[in-house]
C-alpha cells in the first residue's frame, strides 16, 4: 500500500499540496485526477523521493519514503515503475538499449537481461521495435516503450504521469488497454495521474480528485459518476466554474 498523510509541498509562495491525504490499496489502479498545475504530479514524486514533503509523509509498504537512506530507498525505486509524461527515452539509445539501462543497473545477468527486454516490448506489442530509435517512432509507440521499461523491471508498483498527453483518441485507448493489461497480467497497483476522464474511467478501479492541495473526493467509478460534488461534477463534465462563486460550505468540503 502507498499511503500520503497530511503532506504539504509548497515550492517558495506557491502551495501545491496543503494537508493531502489519501490511501492507495495494493492491487488496484487508483486515478488521480486534477485540474492542471493542482499538484497531480507533485504528488507521484513523493512516492519515489524525488520530492521531499515539507510537512507529513508518504509510505510505501509501511516504508517513509524521506527516512530512508540511500541504499534503501535505491531498493525501495526497484520496485517502482515509473512512465513519465514524454516518454524520457534517450535518443542516442536504441528501444532495447533503453530498456536495458535500467535492468543492468540492478545487476541482472545479459541472459535474464535479454529475457525480459523481449517479454516486455512483447506486452506492450512492439516486439519488432528493439533495434529502432526513439525518432523512428510515433508519439504513442514512444509511449508504449516507456511502459515497456518500467514493466521491464516486474514492479510491484507502475506510476504513470499523465500517460494519454498528446495522444489521439484511438492511439489513448490503445494505452489504456496497456495500463489494463498490466494490472491484470502481472498483478502491479497502479497510480495513475491525469485529467483524460474517458482514461480515468477505463483503468482506473478507484478515483480521487485532487483540488486546492487535497483531496477533495474519492471512491468507485460510480460513485465519481454519481458525485453530487459541484467541484468534482463540474471537472468531469468539462464544465468551467468559479469556485469563488460557490456557497462557503460547499468551496471548503
Amino acid at each position: 500500500m502507498i499511503r500520503f498523510t497530511d503532506v504539504h509541498k509548497a515550492f517558495g509562495p506557491k502551495v501545491v499540496l496543503a494537508g493531502m491525504t489519501l490511501d492507495i490499496p495494493a492491487g488496484q489502479t487508483t486515478v488521480i485526477i486534477g485540474f492542471s498545475g493542482s499538484g497531480k504530479s507533485v504528488a507521484l514524486k513523493h512516492i519515489v523521493g524525488l520530492i521531499e514533503p515539507d510537512a507529513g509523509q508518504v509510505e510505501v509498504d509501511g516504508q517513509v519514503v524521506h527516512d530512508l537512506a540511500p541504499d534503501a530507498l535505491s531498493l525501495l525505486r526497484a520496485g517502482i515503475g515509473y512512465v513519465f509524461q514524454f516518454a524520457a527515452l534517450f535518443d542516442s539509445m536504441t528501444v532495447g538499449d533503453n530498456i536495458r539501462l535500467g535492468l543492468r543497473r540492478h545487476g541482472l545477468d545479459p541472459d535474464e537481461v535479454a529475457t525480459r527486454v523481449r517479454e516486455s516490448l512483447h506486452l506492450v506489442d512492439l516486439d519488432e521495435a528493439e533495434a529502432r530509435y526513439p525518432a523512428e517512432l510515433s508519439g504513442g509507440m514512444r509511449k508504449r516503450v516507456g511502459i515497456a521499461r518500467a514493466i521491464a523491471l516486474r514492479p510491484r508498483y507502475i506510476l504513470y504521469d499523465e500517460p494519454t498527453t498528446g495522444l489521439d483518441p484511438v492511439t489513448s485507448a490503445v494505452i489504456d488497454e496497456l495500463m489494463v493489461r498490466a494490472r491484470r497480467e502481472l498483478g502491479v497497483t497502479g497510480v495513475v495521474v491525469t485529467h483524460d476522464m474517458r482514461s480515468a474511467y477505463t483503468v482506473g478501479d478507484r478515483i480521487a480528485m485532487l483540488y486546492q492541495g487535497r483531496i477533495r473526493q474519492v471512491g468507485t467509478i460510480e460513485e465519481i459518476r454519481q458525485t453530487d460534488d459541484p467541484v468534482v461534477r463540474n471537472f468531469i463534465e468539462g464544465r468551467p466554474f468559479d469556485p469563488d462563486r460557490l456557497p462557503a460550505a460547499e468551496a471548503r468540503a
